[in-house]
This record gives C-alpha cells, structure tokens and sequence, in this order.
C-alpha cells in the first residue's frame, strides 16, 4: 500500500518479517485445528521531547510491538495477544486463543469478515514520513515554541511545557480467507500550554498541530503565539446569568457534535439499543443544508487507510445527504446482528467531512449569531447516548452585537443533541484537521446555558 522503499531503519523488525510471522499465525491456527483465524501484528517507535520553563523537563523514547490473535471453531470466537515475537510465544499465543475459543459460547454473528468485501487494491495513500529529529533538534523546536508563548506578553507566568513528538509505526493484518495488507504510517506534533496570570485569577490554554508529514506541521514559534494569545484572552473570566441564546462551537471543539452522531450511528449502539437514532437511515436529522461524507483515501489523511481492522474495502460514501441519514457505520459482527452488511468500519471512521452550504469566516459566524456564547473548551462527560441529552462544562466568551465582550467560566451547556442536530444554523470554513473528523466552527441556534 505504502512505499516500503521509505521505511525507516528506525522500526525494530523489517516489514517483511511482520509478514512472515502473521503467516507462521495463520498456519499455527489451522494445524490446530481453528476453522478460521485472523491476527495483527505491529511494531512502532516514538520519541517525545518536553520543554518547560526554558528547561528540558522530559526527553521520552517508546518502542512498542505487539501480536494479536483471533480464532474461530465454527462461530465459537477466542482471542489472545501478546509483545514477544519469538516462535515460541507465537505458538503459545494460539494455543491461548484456540482454548479460549473451546470454552466460549456459539455466537452466530461472529466470523470473519465476507471474503466478496476484502480489499484487492491497496493504493499508497501517503501515509508515512520519517522524521530525522535529532533530540537536539526537538529541543530547540520546543524552547522557541514556549519562548514565543512567553513573549506575548508579561501576564503569561507559567507554563505546562512544549512539547515536540514524532511517532512512526508499521503494521501488518491477514487472516485465512488469504487477504494480508499493512503498511508504514507516522504522525508528528507540536503543542504548547501556558497559564495567564492577572491579580489573583490565573487561565490555562494550549494549541497544538499534529500531520503525518513533518513538513506540513504549523511554526513551532507560531503555536506557541497561539497559546499564549489564548490564555490571556481567558483573563477577567465572568460568571454569567443563566440564558437561552444561540452557542457557537469553535472548530476544535464542534468536532466532538459529529463524534456523538458517529457513535449513535455505530453498530454496537444500534444492536444494543443504547442510541437516541435508532432506524435513522431516510430520516431527517440535520438540516438541509447539512452534508457529511467519509473520504478514506485522502492523500496524508489522518484517518485514512484502503481497509479497516477486518480487511474490508473502504469506500467514499454519503452518510448525511441534505441532512438526511444515508448509512450506518459498521464492522462484520454488528452489522450481522443488524440483518445488514459491513460498511467498511471495524475500528472507526475515516476522514468524515461535514459540509453545510455556505462556509462562513469566524468573524461573520459572530455576526450571524449576534448574541450568545463562543465555545472553546467542553469539560466532562455529559452526554447520554440513548436520549440524546446534552449537558457538559463549557468555558468560552460572552458575544454581543456580533462582538466577542469577555471571557466566561463555570458554565454548564445543555440541550438535546437531536434538537442540536436540526439547529445546526451556520459552519465555519476555519476547519482545523487533527483526527478523523473535519469541519469548521458551528453555530446551534439554541442553547440552555447555565451560569453561576
């Protein structure tokens, strides 16, 4: 899939050894007796450098391997896993999974996935960039990351560090029905956090960027501007009177309102019950202008990938027409117990791109809503999927005239997320991409917020 030719001389085992010892799993499991098996076996190093204070705090290397086995006796499902690659722990492992198999209940649903599904093509998608990074190197980046935190201006006091992190890895997934695919990947980034101080009130916050090419990472000195700029803004924080207005979520945060329509979509949710959007698909749950697509074979995407934890073929689907459900998102085993066939998912979504129409920039959504609450930062876990409820800790800015007054804290956010859903009024085009859901800030018309 990906260009082998560019793998790193960093990772402990070359590529074609990971084959070679998913093969030596695949055999084990059938001389034994295993009517199917299916195994990943990967392999990853890191390296993360910690600046704080002008001082390195941390300098961290991580070098992670692992093998994991699943095997079926007819519909009866074992599985094992473990970090030693020797052939002895290969076979040991098996032989776990094969007994855990023989004392596990018959479970129609459970096999691999449809062999009709596996992937035949696996295009390179980009996926893997080596970063030479001297220690030295990450260092300097991380300390001009917090000098430039510091300089903007005298009330920044303390600081959480900058941190500078490379990460590569490499995998390799086969299973019985003769599919074997993997590849090389890395993801890279730069953070920084500090805290503002004025008076006796003190404000944290952070900016962080994360690509698979090291290239692309936003300025190190540029984060830490951020950063900075971002905690000062949070000084002179007000409490406000509990309201209804119209609340925007800032890009990095209004991600998480497509996380909570991921997982209410998601086959475990839906076979169990525990999901506000039961039979959704042909039903209206956004607004019309609202579209959101799966795109897993971008170049470079952070989510992307030609076939899921399954082997299954991964597609370019519709999953929000006009704001209406299209699909599901599900792996072989929920999709069984569903009556339907896998979407390509087991192990998450790829790359989800939320379109509404008209992309605002941040300063007209702030016009758009004239009154209400800028959210930038979500605390707790507030959220029940099988009403849909919404309620969680939320710190921000005061907006009125479609001017941002002040800075507010210790207030909760509430509502229904279906109702939030079909209130999304506006999204933003200052999309920031640095997982697997992409969209830019977004404006619900209507909110509870409650202050102190």
């Amino acid at each position: 899939m990906n260009d082998h030719t560019k793998s790193s001389t960093n990772f402990s085992y070359p590529f074609v050894a990971l084959q070679n010892i998913a093969r030596d799993v695949l055999n084990h499991a059938r001389k034994a007796g295993a009517t199917a098996c299916e195994t990943d076996v990967s392999d990853g190093f890191g390296q993360t450098v910690t600046v704080r204070r002008g001082e390195v705090e941390t300098i961290e290397y991580n070098r992670d391997k692992g093998l994991s086995v699943t095997v079926y006796l007819g519909h009866k499902r074992g599985h094992a896993s473990t970090s030693d690659f020797s052939p002895q722990a290969v076979s040991d492992t098996v032989a776990a999974a094969l007994s855990i198999a023989g004392h596990t209940a018959t479970d129609e649903c459970s096999g691999l996935a449809d062999a009709d599904l596996l992937a035949r093509e696996l295009p390179d998608l980009d996926l893997f960039f080596p970063w030479e990074l001297p220690v030295e190197r990450a260092i300097d980046l991380a300390h001009s990351c917090e000098v430039a935190a510091f300089a903007v201006d005298k009330r920044i006091i303390n600081s959480e560090g900058a941190s500078v992190s490379l990460n590569e890895s490499q995998f390799v997934y086969a299973n019985s029905l003769g599919f074997m695919g993997g590849y090389p990947s890395s993801r890279h980034s730069i953070s920084c956090a500090v805290i503002a101080g004025q008076d006796n009130a003190m404000q944290r916050d952070y900016w962080y960027s994360t690509v698979r090419d090291a290239s692309e990472l936003e300025q190190a000195e540029s984060i830490g501007r951020k950063a900075g700029q971002r905690s000062i803004a949070r000084l002179g924080a007000r409490k406000i009177a509990t309201c209804e207005v119209p609340v925007l979520f800032e890009a990095p945060v209004a991600a998480s309102l497509i996380g909570h329509f991921v997982s209410a979509v998601s086959g475990g949710n839906l076979y169990r019950k525990s999901s506000f959007l039961l039979d959704s698909i042909g039903k209206q749950v956004f607004p019309r202008s609202v579209q959101l697509r799966e795109a897993p074979h971008l170049r470079k995407g952070l989510a992307s990938t030609a076939f899921d934890d399954e082997g299954v073929a991964t597609r370019e689907r519709k999953l929000v027409e006009n704001g209406v459900v299209q699909d599901y998102f599900l792996g072989s085993y929920s999709a069984r117990k569903l009556g339907l066939r896998t979407t390509g998912n087991a192990g998450g979504n790829h790359n989800l791109i939320l379109d509404n129409g008209t992309a605002l920039e941040f300063s007209a959504l702030l016009q758009t809503m004239g009154k209400g609450l800028l959210v930038t930062e979500l605390l707790g876990q507030g959220v029940n999927a099988v009403t849909g409820d919404y309620s969680r800790g939320a710190a921000g800015y005061w907006v009125e005239d479609g001017e941002i007054r002040h800075a507010v804290e210790e207030i909760t956010i509430a509502g229904n997320l279906a109702d939030m859903f079909l209130g999304i009024a506006a999204a933003g085009n200052d999309i920031i991409i640095r997982g697997s859901k992409q969209c830019g800030s977004l404006l619900i018309d209507r909110m509870t917020v409650a202050g102190g």
